[in-house]
């Protein structure tokens, strides 16, 4: 019952309120992920560790991502390996799992890729081309680190 809470909320943050997009979980974008692909049409973004990010973006090239809290990364299928195998080391660590999840506009059309534990939530809102995406809480790591170390 609480996935399924917490997948309703991902997917409708902010919906209906103007031009806000959705993000809903995609087990192509999973793949994708899994396998290293980097899609040469999205331009990727990190937020949080270098190591291990809270959360992996790919916004499509037709779009600007408007927004100083994500970096922008360059990566190669050799990069992005790396960085896949350390957010699921540090996600083992605390007793969960990644997903993928599709990045829709306000009218469903695809215009990006997201990559993060389930409770790394956001808000997605579009204004012509311009993409602004609120990075995922700091502590999203955090917070189950703390939980697995207080109940020791």
């Amino acid at each position: 019952m609480c996935i399924l809470l917490i997948l309703f909320s991902f997917g409708c943050a902010g919906r209906g309120l103007g031009n806000y997009g959705t993000i809903v979980p995609d087990q192509s974008v999973m793949h994708a992920f899994e396998n290293y692909q980097v899609n040469p049409d999205l331009n990727y973004y990190t937020s949080g560790s270098d190591v291990y990010p809270n959360a992996i973006i790919g916004i499509d090239k037709r779009y600007v991502l408007d927004s100083t809290l994500w970096k922008k990364v360059e990566f190669t299928p050799q990069t992005l390996k790396i960085l896949v195998e350390d957010m699921n080391a540090k996600v083992s660590e605390i007793n969960q799992t990644l997903h993928g999840f599709t990045i829709l506009d306000v009218r469903g059309n695809v215009i990006g890729n997201w990559f993060s534990i389930l409770s790394a939530r956001t808000t997605v809102r579009i204004e012509d081309h311009s993409v602004f995406i609120f990075t995922p809480d700091i502590d999203t790591y955090d917070k189950y680190e703390r939980e697995i170390e207080e109940s020791k």
